[in-house]
């Protein structure tokens, strides 16, 4: 993970994927995540996502590189977060929600306690082609037999527009998830301020660990 590009991208603001509100398509298809009581939120930055999963009941753990990006986080909420050292983490923690900062590749079951869902708008999508295999290869070691995913990605023609978002072929995913059940559950239209209109697509999968 290129630590330099994600702390420069947040200190100079170049934040377009932070959206501001809760994810639509979370919002629409939480019902996956529903029997879960603690939910990872792999790089999160400071994801709306987070405050709104915590407000429908569920322990929030996210993984953030920029530690800029959890102090905004709680910052913007107005909440003091009491913050710790563990392991190689920063950990931030206010009533449901905690956040690590630090490198994701460092996480373990242990450092992370049980988890029992797993929620993915922002990270595999941030990785290039490079990375994405090796992200869900240890995303695969932190979630138990039977846990749900919810993931979103983008699909379009790479060249049209540099990334990130990359662009995330369908087959690609479910090649990285082989082995599990994984199903496409909706498809719109991409908006994306630097793509042509109509030219690229947003999915949701609905992964069983």
């Amino acid at each position: 993970m290129d630590s330099d590009f994600w702390h420069s991208r947040w200190s100079e603001g170049r934040i377009g994927f932070h959206e501001g509100k809760p994810n639509a398509h979370l919002v629409k298809h939480l019902g996956v995540l529903k029997a879960a009581k603690r939910v990872l939120v792999p790089l999160c930055g400071k994801a709306e996502d987070l405050a709104f999963l915590a407000s429908q009941g569920h322990e929030v753990v996210g993984l953030e590189l920029v530690e800029s990006a959890v102090k905004a986080f709680f910052d913007e909420r107005g909440v003091t977060p009491e913050v710790s050292k563990h392991g190689p983490y920063a950990r931030y923690v206010a009533a449901n929600v905690t956040v690590l900062a630090g490198d994701f590749f460092a996480s373990t079951r242990e450092l992370l306690g049980a988890i029992d869902a797993v929620y993915d708008r922002a990270a595999v999508i941030a990785l290039p082609a490079a990375m994405r295999g090796d992200y869900v290869k240890h995303l695969r070691t932190l979630l138990p037999p039977g846990a749900p995913g919810l993931i979103v990605t983008v699909e379009y023609p790479q060249d049209e527009m540099d990334g990130p978002p990359f662009s995330v072929p369908e087959a690609e995913l479910r090649a990285h998830y082989a082995g599990l059940s994984i199903d496409r559950i909706d498809q719109v239209v991409a908006e994306l301020a630097r793509l042509p209109s109509g030219s690229g697509s947003e999915k949701v999968f609905r992964v069983r660990f």
